[in-house]
């Protein structure tokens, strides 16, 4: 019983970050809806030859940015295991509140990692949106888009690194 009322509450722990991701695929669809809807009354065009450096920078930038979010998110998920917890010294009831205080803990620093990892992937997508801006077209706008989308996918929140997470956490407890 006890292991299931673990795995429920590891399980809701998770709810915050999916929300996030969910949220950041939301605006990328609600980018696109406002580029179909407002079309051409947001476009302030560039001319081709600036258009065409600047569209080759972003794309640049795009393509940096997923190793450079990988491994950003391996240190963040190292250190959120390694770092030592900090642990107030008693509950309300006067007791020890140490696994409590280490799942707080966790949950924190796994929704730091998830908030780092899709800000860093969702800025593919504003790219789209820039480009979009200064003249392209919506296939660069769904490039930049389907990039971000892919990106959100890759670093989703998941389980057994949260898991992992948990464990060290717990086992640096004992």
């Amino acid at each position: 019983m006890q292991d299931r009322i673990d795995q429920q509450r590891l399980t809701a722990d998770l709810l915050l970050p999916w929300a996030i991701t969910g949220m950041m695929l939301v605006t990328l669809a609600a980018t696109i809806i406002i580029c179909h809807t407002l079309g051409k009354q947001v476009q302030q065009p560039l001319p081709e030859d600036q258009r065409v450096l600047v569209r080759t920078v972003l794309y640049g930038v795009a393509i940096v940015t997923f190793p450079v979010a990988n491994l950003i998110r391996h240190i963040q998920l190292r250190l959120a295991q390694t770092m030592p917890v900090i642990r107030p010294a008693y509950d309300k009831a006067g007791m020890p509140e140490a696994i409590n205080n280490v799942l707080a803990s966790a949950k924190s620093r796994y929704l730091t990692t998830i908030l780092v990892s899709v800000s860093l992937i969702e800025s593919v997508g504003i790219y789209g949106l820039v480009m979009f801006m200064l003249g392209d077209g919506f296939n660069t706008l769904y490039i930049f888009i389907g990039m971000s989308v892919l990106g959100l996918l890759l670093y989703r929140p998941k389980r057994d690194e949260y898991d992992g997470i948990v464990e060290a956490l717990v086992r640096a407890e004992r």
